[in-house]
């Protein structure tokens, strides 16, 4: 069974998007999604200052088993990657809630807006059948 956190916001292509700080909001990929991927083994990370629509396709994520599409729940500007991802991209496997997330961006306006077209954990848990 996979964890679906309470206090995220989840996309129906199995991305999570939590408030970081002020307008910051902080992207990876759910519990389920690892588990459907398998071992992580290279993450193709967004572009650093590119300005990004919610539904985009914004890089990639390589297993064992396959390469999946990332694409972001929200729009904003990304303002950071997950550095650490690039030497140990397994993190995202340990922890994909923590240590495994995968780029933050700035919102325009309100988080509450930004992510209003997005899943709350029931939802998800719906969607995933847990």
């Amino acid at each position: 069974m996979s964890e679906v956190l309470d206090n995220l916001h989840y996309s129906e292509e199995h991305e999570w998007a939590q408030q970081s700080e002020g307008r910051t909001v902080r992207v990876g990929i759910t519990d389920h999604a690892q588990h459907l991927l398998g071992d992580i083994v290279f993450v193709e990370f967004p572009e650093v200052g590119s300005a990004i629509s919610a539904g985009d396709s914004v890089g990639s994520i390589e297993s064992v088993k396959t390469v999946s599409e990332l694409y972001s729940p929200v729009s904003g500007k990304v303002t950071k990657i997950n550095e650490a991802l690039e030497a140990s991209p397994e993190l995202i496997n340990d922890e994909p809630y923590g240590g495994g997330w995968i780029f933050e961006l700035e919102i325009d306006g309100e988080f509450a807006a930004a992510v209003s077209g997005l899943l709350d954990a029931a939802a998800y848990r719906g969607l995933v059948g847990e």
